[in-house]
């Protein structure tokens, strides 16, 4: 067999080995820790559980995920895609298993709260959030999403003049409130407010990764050792962009880099020795790809030092 063909096999059977696992984090994480405090998730997941609790008992949370997410998946397959559809509907039916399983198959007593936090709902909130968070956050990685609001932002965004931050925001504001009014408890959207903040902070590690980078931007006179001095400290390329001063009209250039957070220091101190006069500009960056020097042609202005 093709070498090429074998490895891309077993990255396929490790990636649904690591879906797999992200939707039982995920059933975990709310039907252990949130759901037996009666502490909500984000989403379509919250609203599921929320029609759990005010309907017969035959019509389980796990009946809900599936006829509210699944649907809107296969509607808006066109924009979003098949590959991304098909994961994110595997992730959810896993997700949808392993929740009923966890709280009506499996010998775990849900009677008196969380069998890891118990009855206390900070800590619920937070390690639910957080469990939660992971599980979602690797079906983000993997290429789906395990919750279909984003899907219904997608949809219904535009259509009523709204972001689609805002859609998801407003439906979550919704979906508490509802559930404070149906258990006469104002605690309860407040700790699901803690354990939603939890989860968004979790999926942005799992995404995004400790190695967020910063994008520099340098203007500094064209006499100075600037861009010499970064490619030697930092070791990686800079993309330099001849420039001209709009008020000053004096020759100027224009540095390019991405660096990691611990390097933000070194690139201070070093503009700040060679060019205490230099503008700087730092943006964060979730994600970079292509070549280590990110560098880029634009006629002959542009080069890049390495």
């Amino acid at each position: 067999m093709n070498i090429k063909i074998l490895i891309e096999k077993h990255k396929n059977i490790l990636k649904f080995f690591a879906l797999t696992c992200a939707g039982i984090i995920n059933a975990f994480g709310v039907s252990l820790v949130l759901a037996p405090v009666n502490l909500f998730d984000s989403g379509i997941s919250g609203t599921a559980y929320l029609l759990d609790v005010i309907t017969p008992d035959w019509l389980v949370m796990s009946v809900f995920l599936i006829v509210l997410n699944v649907p809107f998946y296969l509607i808006a397959m066109k924009k979003l895609g098949k590959r991304f559809v098909g994961i994110s509907i595997y992730a959810i039916a896993v997700y949808s298993v392993f929740a009923f399983l966890f709280r009506n198959a499996f010998p775990i007593d849900l009677s008196n709260g969380s069998p890891l936090t118990g009855n206390d709902l900070l800590l619920s909130a937070l390690l639910g959030g957080l469990i939660s968070g992971v599980g979602s956050g690797l079906v983000i990685r993997l290429g789906g999403a395990i919750d279909g609001v984003e899907v219904l932002s997608v949809l219904f965004a535009k259509k009523l003049g709204m972001s689609v931050g805002m859609f998801i925001m407003v439906y979550n504001v919704i979906l508490y409130t509802v559930s404070a009014l149906i258990f006469n408890n104002w605690l309860i959207p407040l700790y699901s407010i803690i354990a939603y903040t939890m989860g968004i902070k979790a999926i942005d590690f799992i995404v995004e990764g400790l190695d967020k980078g910063k994008s520099v931007i340098i203007i500094t006179h064209k006499d100075t050792s600037v861009q010499k001095v970064l490619t030697e400290e930092l070791g990686r390329g800079v993309t330099v962009l001849n420039a001209v001063g709009g008020y000053s009209n004096e020759d100027k250039i224009f540095i390019y880099c991405v660096v990691n957070k611990f390097e933000v220091p070194l690139v201070k101190h070093l503009v700040r020795e060679n060019d205490p006069k230099a503008f700087v500009t730092m943006t964060e960056v979730s994600e970079t790809l292509g070549g280590g020097d990110l560098s880029f042609k634009l006629g002959n202005n542009i080069h890049t030092s390495k």
